[in-house]
């Protein structure tokens, strides 16, 4: 369980960052670049560094933290940063951090003098189980998330559980809600195994199986043109709730707590659109609702989630499209559902919260 093939390079696990080692020894790079958010500088890059043995033959590049700079304006300055340095087509990214850095570095070193390699190591939990996985890269433009981006692969990927030991419980339970997601997706049996398992302490066969579900289904569609769609599952609703909470609440929601609310929304609409049944729907939406904190979607906000929608990068033909499970570890993907039912899941998730 130490690697896992991936199309075009090789997820690592568990392995102190040894072949990586090999890889800055090789002497295949002109330059090495370490891009980290300045949290992770200084809690995670020493660990990083104790790791290849104090290793220090790198440039770090430092960003503010939050998925607020994930924009335009912070990648022009890492590109000028690059430049500064001196960095040229043979040089290597390193993107040591969660999913706002592997997203952003990643489309930095995929787009600077027409791309550079670049080797993702999440330090995460949400970064390891998705954001560093399927090789897509991007950043927000005017509140749509990952507006621009590329599909563009790593050299690779280093998973080391050791970094989240330095994460808070609510940013373990960020990553956790993308873990249920793939047991809902795809697999009934792994969903169950998380329902008795205890997010604080995540084994790391079950990060293993959350990439491997997620690996499968890029590989097979690595463009999002038709089954890597079930990896929205969710998200609909859950980005437009993130964007919405980061806009105008005081204390905004992480990724995975709008994504729990998204999934119990989106849980209701596929029992009304598509074939999850009503013990499915119970069983989804009393788990969830249990393992994060209570939320109400203000209906004030209704119109402006609405907005959010219409902008999602999987519509098409101006009809907001989402993914539906048919049943608890099978989903079905480019679902149409009206207004009138979008709203009725807003009112359905506030009542389950009391």
């Amino acid at each position: 369980m130490n690697k896992l093939d991936s199309a075009g390079h090789t997820i690592h696990f568990e392995t102190q960052l040894a072949p990586l080692a090999e890889i800055l020894e090789s002497g295949k790079y002109s330059k090495i670049f370490v891009f980290a958010d300045s949290t992770t500088s200084e809690v995670c890059l020493p660990l990083f560094q104790e790791m290849l043995d104090d290793y220090n033959g790198f440039d770090l590049i430092e960003t503010d933290p939050g998925e607020e700079n994930k924009n335009i304006d912070f990648c022009i300055g890492i590109w000028k940063t690059l430049l500064d340095f001196g960095a040229d087509r043979k040089c290597l990214m390193i993107n040591l951090g969660g999913g706002v850095i592997t997203d952003m570095g990643g489309f930095v070193a995929s787009t600077y003098k027409r791309g550079i390699d670049f080797i993702n190591i999440p330090t995460t939990l949400l970064s390891q189980v998705d954001a560093s996985v399927g090789g897509k890269t991007g950043i927000d433009v005017d509140n749509v998330k990952n507006m621009v981006g590329t599909f563009t692969l790593p050299q690779a990927v280093f998973i080391e559980t050791a970094f989240l030991k330095t994460l808070p419980q609510r940013e373990l339970l960020s990553g956790f809600a993308e873990m249920i997601k793939h047991g809902l997706i795809v697999d009934r049996n792994y969903y169950n195994e998380l329902k008795n398992s205890d997010y604080q302490n995540i084994e790391s066969q079950a990060i293993y199986r959350s990439v491997e579900i997620k690996n499968e289904v890029v590989t097979e569609d690595p463009h999002e043109k038709g089954l890597r769609k079930i990896l929205n599952f969710g998200h609909t609703i859950g980005h437009a709730v993130e964007t919405y909470a980061l806009i105008n609440d005081e204390k905004p929601l992480t990724h995975g707590e709008a994504i729990a609310i998204g999934m119990i929304c989106e849980a209701f609409l596929s029992s009304k659109n598509n074939t999850l049944s009503a013990d499915d729907l119970e069983d989804v939406t009393s788990y969830i609702s249990k393992l994060y904190p209570a939320y109400h979607i203000k209906e004030d906000s209704f119109k402006d989630l609405m907005e959010f929608m219409q902008s999602d990068k999987k519509n098409e033909n101006g009809q907001i499209m989402f993914s539906l499970l048919s049943s608890i570890g099978k989903c079905d993907y480019n679902c149409r559902v009206s207004e009138n039912d979008i709203l009725a899941s807003f009112a359905y998730f506030n009542a389950i919260q009391g």
